[in-house]
């Protein structure tokens, strides 16, 4: 009983669900309309049974004119009420991308910072494909299929016989729909996932394409990604073949059931129960009634994608919820405190960060040092709050960093990560991080990390558009723009990880100098490194070893106890081992005589 509670809670919170929901009143107007063009789908066959057995018996070209006109004017609204139904789910298809689009794209950073690898395009495909298949006319079939009872009602008035065959013709339609869903549903969904992992891997590989190119690798790949793609198309092809086989039963009973009707009316007319116009309208009607069972069959499988991309949507939206609304703090000055703070990677079962606690003033520019995956990267995303803790508290002035509002705290943080990546636009909106252009605060930036000279010999100076991640320029000067970037707006912590990996003497010397004027503006400075040569410019350094903090405290002290432990190491190594003693060889052992002594 709790879990059924459980689920129908989940179900009533679905912001998919809430979504869609929103535009229930659009909804109850197309089933309104859906009413008034399924009665208005009665309009040939009455026409036709009129003609019959009115206007061929009478000879009256009167009536013939009169019916005529009448059924040109209710085909006129019946094509306007479709039209208007058709503009409505667009509308609601609108709408439904409208509260949903930013949630979606929201949510995939968020995947993608909390669970590395894992992040695709593909919840923005399936949000698409959800807003496609209301806009379709595979939706139409479900708005039209509650009205069969009209059309049945109608063959009862005909005759008995009419109404009850038109109900098992029914009843076998339905019967093709649920085997159609249970033969197919297991492949397309097999179809769904294999598609989305060829798709992932042709991303993650693209990422790479230089070094697949340049190291032969690209064949290798390719047979991959066959393999993944190949089983993609076997399972579709075999969905695909299963529903078309069902599809064509149904269209083909339908016509049969169809061309039955008209059989059965013709007996019955040959009994003068019904009349010749009776049995042709009939059968119209009842091809009618029988339409949205055909079509529901025939579109059934964009019906079972756009499912799965619900499910899987609605799966995404409720593992990364949206951000509640927190309260404007006040702009932040730039010290951190760390109480304690444990944190487990993702997709990792041990953490990289082990109860690590330390105080950042304001202004304090702090190097952190250690061997490699010591946790030190770890250390920088629990300051941005870009990770989780597993344990204790990241404060940023106090404030639990995850108080804070993401997208407010952002102009007051810098961040050059280690693997840098810039955006396909032009240099000035790399540095301004895609805002409005200030040109005065974009040359400061440049300028401040001693880019500037080197961006205004570059074709187009700012102006110079970059592709994807920046492939138009060096290593050198992606890490100098990124830091440019990180610097921009004059933020009050900037935290760089490894920032002069790629540069040369002359970019080392600019960052130094760069950071110093950071220095003397107060503003708080995280550096991640491997070279001394920049320690030179902070005034605390901190050190990590296995995820634990084994030193931190002003620069010089620090230096001075790992110089003394490095040369105590190292006086105890060069110190002479005690050389082992010989052995001295065991001493033979007095001869006993058993011998009888002489007299």
């Amino acid at each position: 009983m709790a879990n059924i509670a459980q689920n129908k809670q989940k179900n009533k919170n679905s912001e998919l669900k809430e979504a869609i929901l929103a535009s229930k009143k659009s909804f109850i107007i197309v089933g309104f309309f859906s009413l008034f063009i399924n009665l208005l789908m009665l309009v040939p066959p009455l026409y036709m049974l009129q003609l019959y057995d009115r206007v061929l018996t009478s000879r009256s070209e009167d009536t013939l004119i009169m019916l005529t006109l009448i059924v040109v004017v209710l085909f006129i609204t019946m094509a306007l009420l479709e039209i208007v139904r058709s503009k409505i789910l667009v509308r609601v298809g609108n709408k439904l991308d409208n509260i949903l689009s930013k949630r979606v794209f929201d949510s995939l950073f968020d995947l993608a910072n909390k669970q590395p690898g894992k992040e695709s395009s593909m919840p923005l495909r399936d949000l698409t494909q959800i807003r496609q298949f209301m806009t379709g006319n595979g939706l139409f079939a479900f708005f039209d299929a509650p009205w069969m009872p009209i059309y049945i009602a109608v063959l009862f008035m005909f005759h008995p016989l009419f109404g009850y065959f038109a109900i098992f013709a029914a009843i076998v339609l339905v019967i093709l729909t649920i085997l159609n869903e249970y033969d197919t549903k297991e492949k397309l969904q097999e179809a769904n996932i294999m598609n989305q992992v060829s798709t992932s891997y042709v991303d993650s590989n693209l990422r790479n394409a230089e070094v697949i190119n340049a190291m032969g690798m690209k064949a290798n790949i390719q047979a991959l990604w066959r393999e993944k793609y190949y089983a993609f198309l076997n399972a579709q092809n075999e969905a695909s073949e299963k529903a078309g086989i069902w599809s064509n039963i149904a269209k083909s009973m339908r016509m049969l059931f169809q061309s039955l009707m008209l059989g059965l009316g013709g007996y019955l007319a040959i009994q003068a129960e019904v009349s010749a116009g009776m049995m042709i309208a009939g059968s119209i009607i009842m091809g009618r009634a029988l339409a949205p069972l055909d079509l529901i069959i025939g579109s059934w499988k964009g019906f079972s994608s756009a499912r799965t991309s619900y499910h899987r949507l609605d799966g995404l939206l409720e593992n990364f919820p949206k951000d509640k609304e927190y309260m404007k703090l006040p702009a932040p000055e730039g010290e951190i405190l760390l109480e304690g703070v444990v944190v487990i990677p993702p997709n990792a079962q041990q953490p990289s960060i082990r109860g690590i606690s330390m105080k950042i003033n304001k202004g304090d520019v702090v190097g952190i040092v250690g061997p490699s995956a010591a946790g030190k990267s770890s250390l920088a995303r629990i300051i941005l709050g870009l990770w989780p803790l597993a344990a204790g508290k990241a404060r940023l002035d106090k404030a639990d960093i995850y108080q804070w509002d993401k997208v407010d705290l952002g102009q007051y943080i810098g961040y050059l990560p280690q693997d840098i990546e810039l955006f396909e636009g032009t240099i000035s909106q790399n540095i301004s991080r895609f805002s409005e252009v200030d040109s005065t605060k974009v040359v400061e930036a440049a300028q401040k990390a001693g880019v500037h000279e080197m961006i205004l010999r570059l074709p187009e100076g700012y102006d110079t558009k970059i592709g994807i991640g920046g492939a138009s320029l060096s290593g050198g000067q992606r890490q100098r723009i990124g830091f440019a970037r990180a610097i921009y707006n004059n933020p009050v912590l900037v935290v760089l990880d490894e920032p002069n990996s790629n540069l040369d003497d002359q970019g080392e010397v600019a960052l130094v100098k760069a950071i110093r004027i950071l220095k003397e503006s107060n503003t708080t400075v995280i550096i991640i490194t491997h070279r001394p040569s920049i320690l030179q410019v902070t005034n605390k350094l901190a050190v990590i070893r296995d995820g634990l903090l084994e030193a931190f405290g002003d620069t010089n002290d620090v230096l001075s106890k790992m110089a003394a432990a490095q040369a105590a190491n190292a006086q105890a190594q060069q110190q002479p081992q005690p050389q082992p003693q010989p052995q001295q060889p065991p001493q033979a052992a007095p001869k006993i005589s058993l011998s009888k002594p002489s007299s």
